[in-house]
């Protein structure tokens, strides 16, 4: 249980340390993001903890689809889906999510693909797309459009998988 404990408090100074790197990093809508960080100079500590936050928030935001999925297309509640859709904005971002993508961070334990260092700028392309999805999705939802919100949906869930497909061991 302290493990657990523990671990968990890991991950939670590590998100601490992303939000808090994030305004370093951030660029104008279409700039190229100037990456991939070397452990020196990112938030973490060693490549294992930036592997084991980036796995575990990439969890957490497939998590956080599935109860959007609930709330906008089962349910047609785009006001209990609200707060989830402000946390989705939030970290559904390139500057959220590639400082965690320390290069050579593709070793074991990782299901990263070496593509992403090698093909940088389409990898970083791929989250300004979903970017863009995830706007278009919150767009729907405010507007209480659920047809559009589930048209929406269906983008940001393939504009994840295109990245997978190209980016992530199976």
């Amino acid at each position: 249980m302290q493990r657990l404990i523990r671990g968990t408090a890991l991950i939670s100074l590590a998100t601490a340390a992303i939000m808090h790197a994030t305004a370093a990093f951030s660029t104008d809508e279409g700039a190229t993001f100037q990456q991939p960080l070397t452990l020196e100079n990112s938030p973490f500590s060693s490549e294992r903890e930036a592997v084991a936050w980036r796995q575990d928030e990439l969890k957490d935001l497939e998590r956080l689809l599935r109860q959007l999925r609930f709330d906008l297309v089962n349910n047609r509640d785009a006001r209990g889906a609200a707060p989830r859709l402000v946390e989705l904005q939030q970290r559904a971002t390139l500057e959220y999510f590639l400082p965690a993508f320390i290069e050579g961070t593709h070793g074991r334990g990782s299901d990263a693909r070496p593509a992403i260092w090698q093909e940088w700028d389409e990898f970083a392309a791929g989250f300004r797309d979903l970017e863009q999805k995830v706007a278009e999705l919150v767009s729907a939802a405010e507007q209480e459009d659920y047809r559009a919100a589930t048209r929406a949906f269906s983008d940001v869930s393939l504009s994840c998988r295109s990245c997978h497909r190209a980016y992530r061991h199976n």
